[in-house]
């Protein structure tokens, strides 16, 4: 069957394209883009000036008034956390009751819930273009610690045609080290966890990567998420992941810390984290929902120190994290919505922004390069607009998703305007 973005699309299931044609890059130029197999891989084969438009093909998309961009990467998400906000009705408020909220409220859901609101933030995530996702699923307080972490890797499975899901399991200091155990077990890919957020940091931090280095998987903590303080953890996480293989992830999330540190100490930290080869997540709208409140004059943003970082060549990805749970009661699992807000409260440009929603996700995540040059592996979004810029302030609805070659997603809409006439 031949696939035309613009006609009907029949297709439930994904299926392969081999050629776009007619599509507008980031840079503004028109081009057409072949697909093929490389090394058991479906990668862009070439890039090259569009040509004249032909009669419809199998195989090939009409990508004509889209833009083409890699397929965002979320690099930090709660999947297990996601749509909850209308059943806890929790109240508007910083970190600390939006942790004791979830502590108290989690007891309510039962492997299935955990399963099916998991699947339906996922499937959002697909249709606005995100084809892969790192999540942190928490080691439950109370009932079956377990279940989230069972739950979310069910629906890996489920949805790994789609979208690829990596796991973090997500533990506090009250549960131990027996429960990190059993979490890689059940499916978690990666130790996680916010020593800073402890009695004691260090201890904490020790606890976790003594797990991580036992088990010889990769690591992604949440990091001085605090605004204010004479305390942080990077260093000692940088210091003790310095050594590690090269390949190992390790990730330090959030970071807002290192947003309002002193130049002077900020400098000191910086070489430190590019020498260790940690990526850093920023996470611009749960943390600019919570953190501040108790600064009602000159709030400070909770973004980190995005600029600083990238210019010591650390990566820097942006992610959206939590989507209406007591931790943010918004969020659209959109990529682009990330990028938008970056842009404002990062101040970032708006090219880089959407660079660290994608090719710098990938990238802190350790996925391969993707997008619409050669060799590149073919995760790919088309949005419909004139130009990069165009796209992420308008964020539109029309969308065509490609996951390993294969179209997994269409979204199309239709808009109607009465027109007005104008006596003579």
């Amino acid at each position: 069957m031949t696939a035309v973005l613009g006609s009907t699309v029949k297709h439930r299931l994904p299926h392969k394209v081999s050629k776009l044609v007619g599509a507008r890059l980031a840079d503004g130029s028109l081009v057409d883009v072949e697909l093929g197999p490389e090394g058991g891989h479906v990668v862009v084969t070439s890039v090259r000036p569009a040509a004249e438009p032909g009669p419809p093909a199998d195989g090939t998309l009409n990508l004509r008034g889209y833009v083409l961009i890699t397929a965002p990467a979320e690099p930090h998400a709660h999947l297990d956390k996601a749509l909850t906000w209308d059943v806890l009705r929790p109240a508007l408020g910083d970190l600390p009751g939006a942790i004791a909220a979830w502590r108290e409220g989690s007891a309510r859901f039962d492997e299935d819930s955990f399963r099916e609101r998991a699947a339906c933030a996922a499937l959002a995530l697909v249709r606005n273009g995100t084809t892969a996702v790192r999540t942190h699923v928490d080691v439950l307080p109370s009932g079956d610690p377990l279940r989230g972490i069972r739950a979310v890797a069910a629906v890996r499975e489920q949805l790994r045609d789609l979208i690829d899901i990596e796991i973090v399991a997500l533990i506090k200091d009250y549960s131990g080290v027996e429960l990190l155990h059993g979490a890689l077990d059940a499916g978690a890919d990666l130790v996680g966890g916010s020593p800073h957020s402890t009695a004691d940091p260090v201890a904490e931090l020790t606890r976790l990567l003594d797990v991580a280095e036992q088990r010889c998987v990769g690591t992604d903590l949440h990091t001085d998420e605090f605004l204010a303080g004479d305390h942080h953890t990077i260093a000692d996480y940088a210091a003790r992941v310095r050594s590690w293989p090269q390949d190992r992830i390790r990730t330090a999330s959030h970071c807002t810390r290192l947003g309002t540190l002193p130049r002077s100490e900020l400098d000191e930290l910086v070489p430190q984290i590019a020498d260790a080869g940690l990526g850093v997540v920023t996470n611009p709208i749960t943390n600019l929902y919570l953190q501040g409140r108790d600064h009602p004059v000159a709030t400070p943003r909770g973004i980190t120190a995005i600029g600083p970082l990238r210019r010591a060549g650390i990566p820097v990805a942006a992610g959206a994290d939590n989507v209406r749970d007591p931790f943010n009661p918004l969020g659209r699992s959109d990529a682009l919505e990330t990028a938008a807000l970056t842009v404002i409260a990062g101040h970032v440009p708006p090219e880089v922004a959407v660079e660290m929603v994608t090719d710098e996700a990938r990238r802190v995540l350790g996925l391969p390069p993707a997008g619409p040059r050669v060799g590149a592996r073919a995760e790919l979004l088309a949005v419909r607009g004139v130009s990069l810029l165009d796209v992420l302030a308008n964020a539109p609805a029309d969308r065509l998703v490609i996951h390993r070659g294969a179209v997994v997603s269409v979204s199309e809409t239709t808009t109607w305007t009465a027109q007005v006439e104008r006596n003579r």
